[in-house]
């Protein structure tokens, strides 16, 4: 299906225009937070329309409410962030959630089977100067970066599909040379780097703030009992003076978190969100831990109830405070379950294996064999989002710890081979363990979902009835024990 000349450029121009329209915006924030929410608002009517738009606008404009902490939150935009951010990492990222080019998605259906994400994950190194108990990338080798020239064409290739949100990884990001020189090749473009903020000095700071698209990611476990326990003492004020040379300069960032059994309760306090929010961090991205990387420890994960007490919390946040965390499992109920495997993402690693979760280190195809959209398009790829969302109940979205028998039997159906030694262990070595894990948070979430009328959820997330109907009543923590003993 070819794409209309026409519509190729007029959809492009409307959302350029768009990410002015809400640059001016943000760039002409007051000290009147009345004014501040009515510029932004006013902005966002131009090109919120369909019913979806409609309900994210709905959400936005109670938040910039009177009394309610986005009015706040602006305000810390325009303290902390210089203007060339607001218009090349804010402005795009809120468009982004908004437009969608029809005539690009219908040629990626029909040229390649395939729908848009809406992010990459890309890893171009996996050397660190930390080893961090717990981290995913602790199994890879500390060598053999992605050449910049293979970092540069998969940008590329990702924008050629429509994909202009770029998650860096790692390893630590910043130790590989090329990063902010490739990154400056892709200016259309808007990038978040998870790091662990050693190497953003003020210089680097100021560098980031200029070049405008780009937000740090500041990784970050909790007080120093246990920020420094990872990682060495005085690790959390090296953290600290980062945020202070990322706030000074004007960078929007945020922070990510790895919740464990053990820290989770000194990250569920008011006290430790009012930091993050004095120390310049807008948002932010809670992660529990998944056994898996170096050493993987299964009694580490949070309990199933502290999984439910962090949901709450979270919740607690957004209403009353002004930043804006993410919870990446508890959130499912958002996003209609799972997002992996190209639904909204996937990640690239640095050996060019295309990964289709962060923390599922399986593959069937790779970018220096085939291209993006043909790894997207793989039967491994095609199963996993054939099965979405694994269970009718999106609070256990997660086919890795809520549904581990769905997971790695799609990974034997299509041959996916471990892209790192030891990658199976949660299917086989911790099969126990993490069934248990899945059936008691089964338990819970289930009673919750009921409790507190999450059902509604279904319909505004367009999960199709048919598929709704096929989960309904299906045991799929049972079907889960009994495909994982096969392993």
């Amino acid at each position: 299906m070819p794409i209309n000349s026409t519509e190729q450029f007029y959809r492009p121009a409307r959302k350029e225009f768009a990410e002015r329209a809400l640059g001016r915006a943000l760039g002409s924030l007051s000290n009147n937070p009345d004014k501040n929410a009515n510029n932004v608002m006013r902005s966002i009517n131009y090109f919120a329309k369909g019913e979806t738009q409609q309900i994210i606008k709905g959400w936005i404009g109670d938040w910039l409410s009177e009394g309610r902490p986005g009015r706040q939150f602006l305000s810390r935009l325009l303290r902390n962030t210089h203007p060339n951010v607001r218009k090349r990492y804010i402005a795009r990222m809120i468009v982004n959630f908004f437009f969608h080019d029809p005539n690009l998605a219908a040629h990626c259906e029909h040229q390649y089977g395939i729908k848009q994400p809406r992010a990459m994950l890309i890893s171009p190194t996996m050397r660190c100067n930390f080893r961090c108990q717990g981290c995913y990338a602790a199994s890879y080798e500390r060598e053999n970066d992605m050449a910049p020239e293979v970092f540069d064409r998969v940008l590329y290739e990702a924008e050629g599909i429509g994909i202009n949100f770029h998650v860096i990884l790692g390893g630590e990001p910043f130790i590989y040379p090329e990063l902010l020189n490739v990154i400056k090749k892709h200016d259309r473009s808007f990038f978040q780097v998870y790091t662990n903020a050693s190497l953003i000095d003020a210089p680097m700071a100021k560098n980031l703030a200029e070049l405008g698209n780009v937000a740090p990611q500041v990784s970050i476990n909790g007080p120093d009992e246990y920020t420094d326990s990872s990682r060495g003492q005085g690790a959390l004020q090296s953290v600290m003076q980062a945020m202070q040379n990322l706030r000074e300069a004007g960078c929007v960032f945020g922070f990510s978190s790895l919740v464990t059994r053990d820290n989770i309760d000194a990250i569920c306090t008011d006290e430790w969100f009012d930091l993050l929010v004095e120390q310049g961090a807008l948002y932010g991205w809670l992660f529990l831990y998944m056994p898996v990387g170096d050493n993987p420890d299964p009694s580490l994960m949070p309990t199933p109830e502290q999984r439910n007490r962090l949901r709450r919390f979270i919740r607690h946040v957004r209403q009353t405070k002004p930043i804006l965390p993410a919870d990446f499992w508890n959130d499912g109920v958002l996003t209609a379950g799972c997002i992996a495997g190209g639904r909204a993402y996937f990640h690239v690693n640095h050996r060019g294996d295309v990964e289709p979760c962060i923390f599922c280190h399986f593959a069937t195809h790779n970018i220096y064999e085939y291209s993006l959209a043909e790894a997207l398009a793989s039967p491994f790829f095609t199963e996993i989002r054939q099965q979405q969302p694994f269970s009718y109940n999106t609070l256990r979205p997660c086919p890795m710890i809520d549904h581990p028998g769905i997971m790695w039997e799609i990974i034997q159906n299509n041959g996916a081979r471990a892209t790192h030694r030891g990658a199976e262990k949660m299917f086989t070595t911790f099969a126990a363990d993490i069934n248990r894990y899945a059936k008691d948070v089964e338990t819970l979430m289930d009673r919750v979902w009921e409790e507190e009328g999450y059902s509604e959820w279904a319909s505004f997330c367009r999960i199709p009835q048919q598929r709704l109907d096929s989960l309904r009543g299906t045991l799929s923590v049972a079907r889960s024990c009994n495909k994982t003993k096969t392993g």
